[in-house]
């Protein structure tokens, strides 16, 4: 599809905001599809099963989520706004960016730890996610998002770099997620190449490269 095509198509109304009793219903089958995840993995969530447990018809539960895809993606959301929650309740306590950077990750890669099953179901929703859920996927990406720019509590908005290097830090992440997952690394390996990635957020600090150039021209 050209650009010109894409500008002329109308913008699709924004969906009305759900309703208190809609919105406890949606609460009820994330519930449900996470306690399925947590007992058997993404195998185990099947839609009439989550219909059935959320006490909603098959047809109902289609509406909130058109897949089951779409519902363990929206199940990670749900899962991180949880946590992000708790990491605001009790923020990283490190001295410097970075550090509190990659203390906060490890603190929401053990949560995930406890429930192995429930991140496996997630991470694999995520790698078979199409174009179809990129709006879950993208809310996804900002909570992560969100999440290590609170920890690192900058005194202004981040930079172009710092940004860039949040998206590496996020790709590391969900790296190291799926390796430890699939069984290709340890808990220990996983630290360290949070650790590692997370120094990125030091390098990219307005003025962090003054002192090696003066230090540089002085040589010179």
């Amino acid at each position: 599809m050209t650009t010109e095509s894409k500008a002329a198509r109308p913008a699709l109304p924004a969906s009305p905001p759900l309703t208190e009793r809609q919105e406890a219903r949606r609460r009820r089958i994330l519930h449900t599809s996470a306690k399925l995840a947590s007992r058997g993995g993404f195998d185990a969530v099947q839609m009439r099963e989550v219909a059935e447990s959320s006490g909603v018809a098959l047809g109902t539960l289609y509406r909130y989520f058109p897949s089951k895809v779409h519902l363990l993606v929206a199940t990670m959301q749900d899962q991180l706004q949880h946590m992000h929650e708790t990491l605001r309740k009790r923020p990283p306590s490190e001295q410097d960016p970075g550090a509190r950077v990659a203390q906060t990750l490890m603190r929401a890669f053990r949560a995930l730890q406890r429930e192995p099953h429930l991140a496996d179901a997630m991470v694999r929703a995520l790698t078979f996610a199409d174009r179809s859920v990129s709006p879950e996927v993208d809310t996804v990406s900002r909570l992560t998002t969100a999440i290590i720019l609170d920890a690192m509590r900058l005194d202004g908005p981040p930079t172009p770099e710092q940004l860039s290097a949040v998206r590496v830090i996020e790709h590391t992440w969900h790296s190291a997620l799926i390796t430890w997952l699939s069984g290709r690394a340890s808990i220990a390996q996983v630290k360290i190449d949070i650790e590692t990635v997370c120094r990125l957020i030091d390098v990219t600090s307005p003025g962090a490269g003054s002192g090696a150039g003066a230090g540089a021209e002085a040589r010179d």
